[in-house]
């Protein structure tokens, strides 16, 4: 604990005060866009919260890079369990938005709570505990089936409990990115593709709701809602906005469609789309840039150390933000499906600033501490 306190007194010392500082200007760029979007409510509501979530962030940021992560890798079986209770509080405490329950409302906050965006930051971990323990047999079977099933478990509970398929593509992106970080052998990405190119139609099939279905067809079938009334909705009003901009935009607060509110979840899911029209597409270039500088500020702290274990955690947190940046914008210029994804760091949501700045801590750590102490460079026995 000692320890502990005397790294939260050199946080500003030890800590990746770049990748602080770059996340809290893409935060104000967020705020003012907010404010922008939602200025139609006559509220400052989602800016405050916004603002105040900042603040708890750096907080829990500065925390989470005053911690060991030796130490934090050792709780592997309470970090899973923490992950079910967590999915199964969707149960008594779910709430529906937009046809998926990813959010849990307790009657005694004031908040709701995505637990996928939690979720993320200890699946992360668990993974690097798993990688590292089977270091030196990567791509045995035995490790790929350990890999396998801790996805298996968090992707299908949540998917199960919140039935939202799009949040759940989270944990494959980071999947994905820690095993190839990782050096698992090519044969079993090669594996994989043949396993989902046998998997896909039958899921199709069998699993995916109609209204997820149409969330794809839309993007090749222009015979699906030509009109753009039903199911092409959502993307048509995106792209009108998105498009309205030109070059330089038409103004925060002088939006043509975000100041009366046309745009669905404009301070939200379609951020990108009210930049495009008040700011334009130099708006949406710099959020871009700023959204892409996070993600090599970590993946250079990533390849700065020479743990494994710590690379691992920040290859992970990277494929976490690249995956939501990708399908956040991917669906606002309509080549993704429709999903509930947050652009980090810009979208109004205070679980998900909280949530990225706690993630972002443990790249902060890494930083600050590349390798091991001396306690970590021994094997211990199990607990």
């Amino acid at each position: 604990m000692r320890k502990f306190f005397q790294e939260l007194l050199d946080f500003f010392k030890k800590g990746d005060m770049v990748l602080l500082s770059i996340c809290l200007f893409t935060t104000a760029f967020g705020c003012v866009e907010i404010a922008s979007a939602t200025a139609w409510t006559g509220s400052l509501r989602s800016v405050i919260v916004q603002i105040v979530a900042t603040g708890l962030g750096v907080a829990l940021y500065a925390i989470v890079s005053s911690i060991d992560l030796d130490f934090i890798l050792e709780y592997r079986l309470p970090m899973l369990l923490f992950n079910t209770f967590l999915l199964l509080l969707l149960i008594p405490f779910g709430i529906d938005h937009g046809g998926n329950t990813s959010w849990i409302k307790f009657p005694f906050l004031p908040i709701e709570i995505q637990v996928a965006e939690v979720c993320k930051i200890t699946y992360i971990l668990i993974m690097a505990s798993v990688m590292n323990a089977n270091q030196n047999r990567l791509s045995g079977a035995k490790s790929i089936f350990h890999m396998v099933f801790h996805l298996a478990a968090i992707f299908g509970l949540n998917t199960l409990l919140s039935g939202d398929w799009g949040v759940s593509l989270i944990f494959l992106f980071i999947f994905a990115g820690m095993t190839y970080a990782g050096g698992v052998h090519w044969g079993w990405f090669a594996f994989t593709g043949g396993a989902a190119a046998v998997g896909i139609p039958i899921a199709w099939n069998y699993f995916l709701p109609a209204y997820q279905k149409e969330r794809f067809e839309v993007l090749w079938n222009p015979d699906l809602d030509p009109l753009a009334i039903d199911e092409r909705y959502h993307t048509n009003q995106s792209l009108l906005s998105l498009t309205g901009g030109d070059l330089t935009g038409q103004g925060l607060f002088n939006g043509d469609r975000t100041k009366v509110h046309a745009l669905n979840a404009q301070h939200t899911d379609y951020i990108f789309s009210a930049i495009g029209e008040e700011m334009g597409f130099l708006g949406c270039l710099a959020v871009l840039v700023l959204e892409f500088a996070i993600v090599a500020r970590v993946v250079y702290v990533g390849m700065r150390t020479p743990d494994f274990s710590r690379r691992l955690v920040c290859f992970g947190a990277a494929s976490a933000l690249t995956c939501q940046v990708l399908i956040n914008v991917g669906m606002c210029i309509g080549v993704t499906p429709v999903i509930g994804l947050t652009l980090p760091f810009v979208s109004s949501g205070g679980s998900s600033i909280l949530t990225l700045y706690g993630m972002l801590g443990l790249v902060s750590g890494v930083y600050a501490r590349p390798t091991p102490g001396k306690q970590g460079l021994y094997v211990q026995p199990p607990r």
